[in-house]
C-alpha cells in the first residue's frame, strides 16, 4: 500500500511502506495466512473464530507466515473472508472452502471498487460503489447490480484454526475491461 510523502521541495511522491519489496505485491501465495485490514484486530492473524457464522465478511490481506510480510502492495490482494455452515455452501463452492470459511477477491468485477459492505437482509457481499451483490455461499455469483462476473475465489485449507491459502485465485482479479 503506497502512501504519499512530501519531499523538501513540496512535491508528493509515493512511498512503499513494505520497503519496495516486490513480494508485497505478489498475489496470495499457497501457505499464506490472512491479517485483519481494520478494526481492533488490525494486523492480527485471522482465525476462523474471528468470522461470525453466517456473515458478515471481514476484509483482510494475505501474509507470508514465515517472514510476516503482508501482501498489501497491490489493492488487488484485498480478500473477503466469511464463514458459513458447510452444508449451506453450493456443491462447487465446498471444495474451495475450509470448515465453511470461504475467501474471495475483495475487488468488484464491475469497476474495481472494494466490495466493502454486507446485506444482512439477503446475506450477500455488497459493493457500495454501484450496488453489485455477490452470494458468498454460491461461488460469489452475482445476484444483483451491474457486475459482469463472480468474484474470484481462493482455495483454502485450515491450519490450527487459521484459514490458509491452498490454491490461487480461480479467475482474473479486478474489473472486467470493456472491449471496443
Amino acid at each position: 500500500m503506497a502512501v504519499a510523502v512530501c519531499t523538501a521541495g513540496g512535491h508528493a511522491v509515493l512511498a512503499d511502506p513494505a520497503g519496495g519489496n516486490p513480494d508485497a505485491s505478489k498475489p496470495p501465495q499457497p501457505g499464506d495466512h490472512f491479517v485483519h485490514l481494520t478494526g481492533p484486530k488490525k494486523g492480527a492473524v485471522v482465525k476462523a473464530d474471528d468470522l461470525p457464522l453466517g456473515g458478515p465478511q471481514i476484509q483482510a490481506y494475505p501474509a507470508d507466515p514465515k517472514t510476516g510480510l503482508v501482501r498489501d502492495g497491490s489493492r488487488l490482494n484485498l480478500v473477503l473472508l466469511a464463514r458459513f455452515k458447510p452444508d449451506v455452501l453450493a456443491a462447487d463452492t465446498r471444495p474451495l472452502a475450509a470448515d465453511g470459511v470461504v475467501a474471495y477477491s475483495g475487488v468488484c468485477t464491475h469497476q474495481g471498487c472494494p466490495v466493502n459492505m454486507w446485506s444482512s437482509d439477503q446475506g450477500v457481499f455488497y459493493c457500495s460503489c454501484h450496488g453489485s451483490m455477490y452470494d458468498p455461499r454460491d461461488g460469489a455469483h452475482v445476484v444483483g447490480g451491474p457486475a459482469p462476473r463472480p468474484l474470484p475465489a481462493l482455495g483454502l485449507k485450515m491450519n490450527d484454526g487459521t484459514p490458509v491459502v491452498s490454491e490461487s485465485f480461480n479467475a482474473r482479479v479486478g474489473a472486467t475491461q470493456a472491449h471496443t
